[in-house]
């Protein structure tokens, strides 16, 4: 089977282990806990005013998504080392952009999935319209990208570093 860059998302070793640790800890531990959450509301009597029970399985729900989410995610991962500093824009990078090359209008963002996603620093997916449009580039090129409105929006690239989350 062939994969797409598009079904691909980079993680470093770090990124991959902690996704793997929170899936196993999901699977096993938060798995056995929660069902025990909703054995004893179940315990409690008639389920359609549990607010416990109605509660724990909500809480269930939540979790087997973001099972299946991990499991996705970990499936189409390639591990490989964080980026290369060589001024090229790729995912894992902290990307600053002037709009229209005006250096005072600027952009500094995360090029990565939203589970490198921190509330440290604004996070655009590779996949995203302006991530297509600056993957591939170089400090000192333009590159553009499709609003969606239609338009094309013009965008120099300042600065590309990797990320040290």
């Amino acid at each position: 089977m062939t994969q797409t860059s598009e079904n691909v998302t980079w993680l470093t070793q770090e990124a991959y282990n902690k996704l793997k640790a929170e899936l196993e800890h999901l699977t096993g531990p938060a798995r056995a806990e929660i069902s025990a959450k909703i054995a004893a509301a179940r315990e409690e009597g008639d389920l359609r005013e549990n607010g416990g029970y109605h509660a724990a399985k909500e809480e269930q729900g939540k979790q087997e998504l973001r099972v299946r989410q991990l499991t996705q995610l970990l499936e189409n991962a390639k591990v490989g080392e964080a980026p290369a500093a060589n001024g090229g824009v790729a995912p894992g990078m902290v990307v600053t952009i002037a709009f229209d090359g005006d250096e005072d209008d600027t952009l500094t963002f995360l090029l990565a999935s939203r589970e490198y996603a921190s509330s440290d620093i604004e996070t655009y997916s590779p996949q995203s319209p302006l991530g297509t449009g600056v993957i591939g580039h170089k400090v000192g090129e333009d590159a553009e990208y499709e609003l969606p409105n239609g338009k094309k929006a013009l965008v120099k690239i300042l600065k590309a570093e990797p990320y040290e989350g």
